[in-house]
């Protein structure tokens, strides 16, 4: 399941760890450096195509929140060359303005390119497989 060069898969890793970091930060700079230009993004359904629209997608969805934590566990990262597919286990609690927090467990499906020498995500599809705390 972690196949391809040792190099590349840690560079992916941290890659997933720039993306936590700007989610918790509620920086949009360092989470949208992850992207490339003409990325796709599924956020349970909601489609998203280029990096500008994404990160003000991004934007959008952050702005109904105080607080966010945010941990991502790569659980496959496979290397073929310049490219790599990946699946990342999250955790996050999601603390918004008007509403009690809530704990969501989801999955990343990834698609990766490195293009100037630096891993970006030309593909994620994110689905929850858990949530908790949810007022309906």
């Amino acid at each position: 399941m972690f196949t391809g060069p040792l190099e590349d898969r840690l560079a992916i890793q941290e890659l997933n760890g720039t993306y936590a970091d700007g989610v918790v930060r509620f920086d949009a700079d360092t989470w949208g450096s992850v992207w490339a230009d003409d990325a796709d993004w599924d956020l349970m359904g909601h489609k998203t195509k280029g990096k500008d629209a994404i990160v003000a997608f991004w934007n959008g969805a952050m702005g109904g929140l105080e607080a966010v934590s945010f941990q991502c566990v790569p659980c496959m990262i496979e290397v073929t060359g310049n490219t790599a597919k990946s699946r990342v286990q999250t955790q996050e609690i999601l603390k918004p303005k008007d509403a009690p927090a809530r704990h969501v467990g989801g999955l990343y499906e990834d698609e990766l390119a490195k293009v100037d020498g630096r891993w970006v995500f030309t593909s994620r599809v994110f689905k929850i497989i858990a949530e908790f705390g949810v007022q309906g």
